[in-house]
């Protein structure tokens, strides 16, 4: 990586390094996740202040240097998301939020999409509390899987193509399954087909609410599907 790289990030993890440094994991448009260190981040006087907290979008100058990490030179905020972080519930759902991106976007493949729909989920948070709820977050889960490529089949059955008798899911076979190829699935309730069908189709601030059945059920799916088709295990959700 030639010159510097200058990029917007937001900040999924910050991990304290000897005595005085940070180890951080960014979240980039054009340059995927990104590993690097800010040296004398922890230190009194340091420049870069309080500028490289989890959750935070930032504009960042990096150098390539001897190890894997790249060293951050200097940071400037865009945004804090400071609200977010006097709420306890908010607090959760982003800290979900960026290790699900981290898990399931692991390398420097560039999504911009996943950029976008991580700042508009952390924006949501910081305005308003009620966004915290299971289903955004289901809703935020199901986008990443579209992003990723491996978003359940939800229009007809995953093994044989039927259309009508939806009464299961089989993460295996890659989403919903019919009464006849029900085997090794588990039973999805018209409730959560629902929910999926419209979370998928909605933008992140009109995602549908969700009762415990729904959250379990669909966070389920969720979970098989990035188990078995991108070897991830997803942290769950809280109950609704």
């Amino acid at each position: 990586m030639p010159g510097p790289l200058r990029t917007e990030a937001v900040v999924l993890r910050s991990i304290r390094y000897g005595e005085a440094d940070r180890i951080l994991h960014l979240y980039t448009p054009a340059h995927g996740r990104i590993g690097a260190i800010a040296k004398g981040a922890r230190r009194a006087r340091s420049r870069f202040g309080a500028r490289l907290e989890p959750f935070m979008h930032v504009r960042a100058v990096l150098h390539e240097g001897r190890s894997d990490l790249l060293t951050v030179t200097a940071v400037d905020t865009i945004a804090v998301h400071r609200l977010l972080r006097e709420r306890a519930a908010a607090l959760d759902s982003a800290a979900r939020a960026c290790d699900a991106v981290a898990r399931l976007f692991e390398t420097s493949e560039p999504h911009p999409e996943v950029f976008r729909l991580l700042l508009n989920l952390l924006a949501l948070l910081d305005a308003d509390v009620a966004h915290a709820r299971p289903g955004v977050s289901l809703a935020f889960r199901l986008k990443l899987l579209l992003a990723a490529g491996i978003v359940p089949q939800l229009a007809a059955c995953a093994v044989c193509g039927e259309t009508e008798h939806l009464q299961g899911f089989s993460g295996a076979a890659g989403g919903v399954v019919c009464t006849a190829c029900e085997a090794g699935s588990f039973p999805l309730s018209e409730e959560a087909y629902r929910f999926l069908v419209a979370a998928l189709g909605s933008p992140l601030a009109q995602a549908p609410n969700g009762g415990d059945l729904i959250v379990r059920q669909v966070g389920r799916a969720i979970g098989e599907t990035a188990e078995h088709h991108a070897h991830v295990r997803l942290r769950p959700l809280p109950a609704a």
